[in-house]
């Protein structure tokens, strides 16, 4: 008599002795090795590699901490002007979490001081001629600090970022291991109100990947928040 065969089960019948053998098919083995593979070894931890240079001219940490930072419009490479507030956002949080000693003022709350003061053409003026000459007016800086009431301001810049995935383990056409990466380069500049000088600032490269048994991408946020957390130990204390 025949063993009964539920629907759905692939296997194999072979006649040994007039006994009737049932052995589970090939991708079935490979499966269970698989899975036992991956719970054993599993994903890995995220690899970081990170360099980062920076220049103190002026500030100090008394100073910083006494008179706060403001948080000025961030600027992008072309295609990545949509992650301006994401980009302030996270960097802000992350400064605000490693040193609660600085008083921060986010973007949001500096663009509605100057919208309060009347001063959205020069913040724009401003702007278009830092695209030509690298230089933020003096006179309009000393404006948006006295609104904010920060006597630094910060400005980011990201000079570039991609992300990606590549399958690292496949079996039978289907990646069972995804390796996600991504790359990052940030300026971080503060710029001293009072004077219209540059009194500090630093360049963060960083590279990103982990080992993911899902499809998921390394997003610009997790490498934001780690570049902000390596630039603030570097801010003077």
């Amino acid at each position: 008599m025949r063993p009964k065969v539920q629907v759905g089960q692939t296997i194999f019948v072979r006649k040994q002795r007039g006994a009737t053998v049932v052995r589970p098919t090939l991708f079935f083995l490979t499966a269970i090795c698989v899975l036992i593979w991956l719970a054993g070894c599993g994903p890995g931890g995220a690899q970081i590699y990170s360099t980062i240079n920076h220049h103190q001219f002026s500030l100090s940490g008394d100073a910083l901490k006494n008179s706060g930072i403001a948080f000025i419009t961030p600027s992008t490479v072309t295609g990545q002007e949509e992650e301006k507030q994401a980009v302030a956002f996270t960097f802000v949080e992350t400064l605000k979490t490693q040193r609660p000693d600085i008083r921060c003022v986010s973007l949001p709350e500096t663009l509605s001081a100057i919208n309060k003061a009347d001063l959205v053409d020069d913040y724009q003026r401003m702007f278009a001629e830092y695209k030509d000459t690298g230089l933020f007016d003096s006179k309009i800086l000393y404006k948006v600090g006295q609104v904010t009431g920060a006597r630094y301001l910060g400005q980011l810049k990201l000079a570039g970022f991609s992300q990606g995935s590549k399958g690292r383990f496949s079996i039978f056409g289907l990646r069972m291991l995804e390796t996600s990466y991504a790359k990052l380069r940030l300026f971080f500049q503060i710029w001293d109100a009072r004077d219209g000088s540059i009194a500090w600032e630093g360049v963060q490269e960083l590279n990103w990947s982990e080992e993911e048994v899902n499809e998921d991408a390394v997003s610009l946020q997790t490498v934001i928040g780690e570049a902000a957390r390596n630039l603030a130990k570097r801010l003077p204390e």
